[in-house]
């Protein structure tokens, strides 16, 4: 029987590819530590580190960057070794390293940055594990740390609802990524997600990921951060051009927008 395309796709690649911009990630956590501590930071800790693309973008920008990714996920940190620390040159690979461990555990020296990308952290869904992780996050951080995590929500966020979309592979061919929100529990505020991938081939890979999560809100997730001893935790919110698109420009703000699907930053730094 011949090969399809999702027989032999590589799962973490396709992934790369449809969610992350590691580049245009580090021009933002430039930006936003900046903002909070009027300059950048040089020692990352990237939680949920999944194939360390942030980590790996992080000491390619400036040689006296360095990074240190954290994930339970035996699996996907052998592909990092694999692929992403194997695309670093000597010099920058010898600035990034990986660990695995449960990042509410792992002992680490101090960073001047602590993230936690693409919602990773909803895999705690309880408010004693979160304020763990965040609690474990502060004695991470520097006395002028910085900690960055991203958020979603808007009214489509709680509803069963699949996206689909074009991504662009020039090495393999364009395939589409699918997301799917498959069930949610309002009394709970568990929420199951899947990502699928569709081939031009007719092929599939179904379920490539799946996520259970909380689905936290920006209240909920501020008062744990102050109750684990950040300051306040700024919140960066999107704009939007002319034509109605995300604009990618993150500005602190203090009221947001009820749209139906947003995705905002918080930005917390130890209390001093």
């Amino acid at each position: 029987m011949p090969n399809t395309r999702a027989s032999t796709a590589d799962r973490h690649r396709l992934y790369e590819l449809a969610v992350q911009a590691p580049e245009a990630e580090i021009d933002l956590l430039d930006q936003l530590v900046t903002d909070l501590r009027g300059r950048p930071a040089r020692r990352l800790r990237e939680d949920f580190c999944g194939s360390a693309a942030i980590a790996a973008a992080w000491v390619r920008r400036r040689p006296d960057n360095q990074a240190l990714g954290i994930d339970l996920d035996a699996a996907v940190l052998d592909w990092a070794h694999t692929h992403t620390l194997a695309g670093l040159a000597p010099e920058a690979r010898a600035r990034l390293a990986l660990r695995q461990a449960d990042v509410r555990e792992a002992a680490t020296a101090p960073v001047d940055l602590v993230v936690a990308m693409n919602f990773s952290y909803w895999l705690l869904r309880s408010r004693e594990t979160l304020g763990d992780y965040f609690r474990a996050v502060r004695r991470a951080l520097a006395p002028d740390g910085v900690f960055l995590l991203d958020v979603y929500g808007g009214y489509d966020a709680p509803r069963v609802i699949r996206e689909e979309r074009r991504v662009a592979d020039p090495e393999q061919g364009d395939f589409d990524y699918i997301w799917e929100q498959a069930r949610f529990d309002p009394i709970s505020s568990d929420l199951e997600c899947h990502i699928h991938f569709a081939f031009d081939d007719g092929s599939r890979l179904e379920r490539a990921f799946s996520y259970q999560w909380r689905l936290w809100t920006l209240p909920e997730l501020r008062e744990l951060l102050a109750e684990a001893g950040f300051g306040e935790a700024n919140v960066y919110w999107q704009g939007w051009d002319a034509e109605g698109e995300p604009d990618g420009d993150f500005v602190a703000v203090e009221r947001g927008e009820p749209d139906a699907g947003w995705i905002a930053y918080l930005g917390a730094t130890p209390t001093r």
